[in-house]
């Protein structure tokens, strides 16, 4: 089979890789038929030193059962299914708890002797606890949206979850890029009202505002800080998304974080450590949360507003391309010419 694979910064190629066998009676095989590139991809495309080695990517697909374990029930052949980027039993005291990324028997995608996304299979381990059937065929229109329940419409939801977003809250949210936008049309699917947006590329905020902003702030640092302050009659918000994970974002959410607020990181932290003391959240009593999102736990509850129309979360999606291109996807992201980038076989 083809599956792409990074070899240091900036070196993206799909070459030829065995095809992904059962190797546990809970595994399963899946034919991937949508999959995609994710801006925490672009962290190892930017940094990673170059070597021989090769490490797969991708984390996020739709696909087609082709084999299944002795063990796993409730799917067969030729269901389609989508996998969160985390694989889970589902059933530990974690997942129990809705915490699927910290499930004792799971993992993550392009680690650990798995494979990777952006392939033309993959091998699933945990299958019964990780896959959710689609009732949909494999050439729906809904793709797009159904493959965002892998990972970034289920992580602005995250966001939003943990800071507590409700009709009561103002919201900002930090990033313009899909799980920005993804959050802020999480926030007002909780109900809120004033949710500020912080992006500065204006097809994105565009979008963000046709999911829910109700204000654009493209200025950064002390500047957008100052902004969102006086948009908030000096207060701030209550809640922040921090959906970016560079330490610049982080140090914005602590400038517009009301007292008493909440912030909410979903942004894969670019750093080791952060303000958390007297004068930065101790002192004004803020909350600080978040981490990875365990979607597995969202798919059920975001799943029927997808099939029903009533959100379409797929148009973060603005570049298709075949599995071939992906390195080419890898640059349009890179520079800013693609929000997201949808992988078809």
């Amino acid at each position: 089979m083809r599956a792409t694979f990074l070899y240091g910064a900036g070196d993206v190629r799909v070459e030829n890789a065995p095809d992904p066998v059962l190797q546990q009676p809970t595994d399963a095989v899946v034919r991937i038929v949508r999959s995609c590139i994710c801006g925490s991809d672009l962290h190892p495309y930017h940094t990673l030193p170059a070597s021989g080695q090769r490490t797969p990517m991708g984390y996020e697909f739709i696909g087609v059962v082709e084999e299944l374990g002795s063990e796993v029930s409730g799917l067969k052949r030729g269901d389609l299914v989508v996998a969160p980027f985390a694989y889970s039993d589902n059933t530990c005291a974690f997942c129990r708890e809705g915490l699927h990324t910290s499930c004792r028997n799971g993992g993550f995608w392009s680690a650990g002797g798995v494979g990777d996304g952006q392939a033309e299979a993959v091998r699933v381990p945990q299958a019964q606890g990780t896959l959710v059937k689609l009732p949909v065929a494999e050439d729906s229109e809904l793709l797009p949206s159904l493959l965002t329940l892998s990972d970034v419409y289920g992580t602005g939801y995250h966001a939003a979850g943990q800071a507590r977003v409700n009709p009561r809250t103002t919201v900002t949210v930090i990033g313009d890029g899909s799980v920005g936008l993804l959050a802020v049309l999480s926030a007002r699917q909780l109900g809120a009202e004033r949710i500020i947006l912080m992006g500065r590329h204006q097809d994105r905020t565009d979008l963000g505002r046709e999911f829910g902003a109700t204000d654009v702030v493209p200025e950064r640092g002390a500047e957008g800080i100052e902004r969102v302050r006086e948009l908030t009659g000096g207060d701030g918000t209550h809640t922040v998304l921090e959906c970016v994970g560079y330490m610049s974002a982080y140090e914005m959410a602590v400038g517009v974080v009301r007292p008493g607020g909440v912030i909410s990181r979903v942004g894969v932290p670019q750093y080791e450590e952060a303000p958390v003391g007297f004068t930065s959240l101790f002192g004004p009593n803020i909350t600080l949360t978040g981490g990875p999102a365990p979607v597995r736990a969202h798919i059920e509850e975001l799943l029927p507003g997808v099939l029903d129309g009533t959100v379409d979360p797929g148009r973060v999606f603005t570049r298709t391309i075949g599995l071939d291109e992906v390195p080419d996807g890898y640059r349009a992201m890179d520079r800013r010419e693609a929000l997201k980038v949808l992988v078809r076989p």
